[in-house]
């Protein structure tokens, strides 16, 4: 064992990344294309100098629908410091549920649609939501979530990325 996975490998269980495949901390983002709800592209290329937050979320989800208007209010805070946020509907969630979502919330940040389930893939094979992604300004994946973050340790972390 080196000394970065020495000092790396207590980190990462104590977040919850032991056991987990796929996406971990200090990792390159997945060079990922995202279909937006209006029907265009984005991807990691085109975000790349921003601290992004990756949200992978469903309608059906009651935790990803209570955490929601945290992460809208976390996005309004940080967007004009350079931060941007992609809420990633999982393959399983109706398109039209997605879309009466975004709108009667009024979702500001850009929302995607992973209708094949690749982008679920490439993050880790993503099976629970939600699960979410910090991606310094870099494009190395910074911190990991699975379930609702502490909001205010969030806040604290892209205070750092983002200074």
């Amino acid at each position: 064992m080196n000394r970065r996975t020495a000092l790396i490998a207590p980190l990462a269980t104590a977040v919850g990344f032991s056991g987990l495949s796929g996406c971990a901390l200090s990792d390159n983002a997945p060079d990922s294309s995202f279909l937006l709800l209006d029907g265009s592209y984005t991807n990691m290329g085109k975000l790349r100098g921003k601290v992004l937050l990756i949200n992978f979320w469903a309608t059906t989800c009651t935790t990803c629908v209570k955490e929601m208007p945290e992460i809208v209010n976390t996005y309004t805070k940080f967007q004009s410091k350079g931060f941007e946020t992609v809420a990633v509907a999982m393959q399983y969630d109706p398109v039209n549920w997605v879309v009466n979502f975004t709108n009667t919330r009024q979702l500001p940040f850009k929302v995607a649609l992973d209708n094949t389930g690749e982008n679920a893939k490439q993050w880790g094979d993503i099976k629970i939501t939600p699960t979410t992604f910090i991606v310094d300004k870099k494009g190395k994946i910074v911190k990991k979530y699975v379930g609702a973050p502490d909001f205010v340790a969030l806040h604290a972390l892209l205070e750092n990325l983002l200074a």
